[in-house]
C-alpha cells in the first residue's frame, strides 16, 4: 500500500477519577481509539507502539502484538474501535505511537498516531 495516509485514527481520552489517586500520584486515563480505513483494501493491524510522557518528561514505550488482545481486519472504507487506559505520575501527559499494519496487497507500513493529550478536567483551559 503506497498511501498510509489513508488510515485515520481518531482519539477520545477521559480521566478515571474513581481509579486514579493524586495523593499517591496515580493518575488514571481510558481512551478510545477509532481507526478509519480509507483505502480501497483490507488492512490489518499486526502491532502497535505507544511513547507516554508525563508532565515532568518521564517517558514510556510500550509495544505489543494487535490491540486489546486482537489483530483485526479492518474492511475498505470500514472503522475499528476500541478502548484501553494507562496510568500516570502526573495530571497531565502525552500519548502518540503508531500502528504496524499489512494491506491485503502485502505491503506493510506504519500508521502513525500524533500526540494527544490526558488531562484532568480542572487542568484544562
Amino acid at each position: 500500500m503506497s498511501q498510509p495516509t489513508k488510515i485515520r485514527v481518531e482519539v477520545q481520552t477521559r480521566f478515571l477519577r474513581e481509579h486514579s489517586d493524586p495523593d499517591s500520584k496515580r493518575f488514571a486515563f481510558s481512551y478510545e481509539i477509532t481507526i478509519h480505513n480509507q483505502t480501497y483494501q483490507p488492512v490489518r493491524l499486526l502491532s502497535r507502539h505507544w511513547i507516554i510522557t508525563d508532565a515532568n518528561g518521564l517517558e514510556q514505550q510500550v509495544s505489543g502484538q494487535g490491540v486489546v488482545g486482537e489483530k483485526p481486519l479492518i474492511q475498505p472504507q470500514r472503522s475499528f474501535s476500541y478502548r484501553s487506559g494507562t496510568i500516570l505520575r502526573t495530571p497531565v501527559g502525552t500519548m502518540q505511537g503508531a500502528y504496524r499494519m499489512i494491506g491485503d496487497d502485502g505491503v506493510y507500513f506504519d500508521a502513525n498516531i500524533k500526540p494527544f493529550r490526558l488531562a484532568m478536567p480542572e487542568l484544562v483551559n
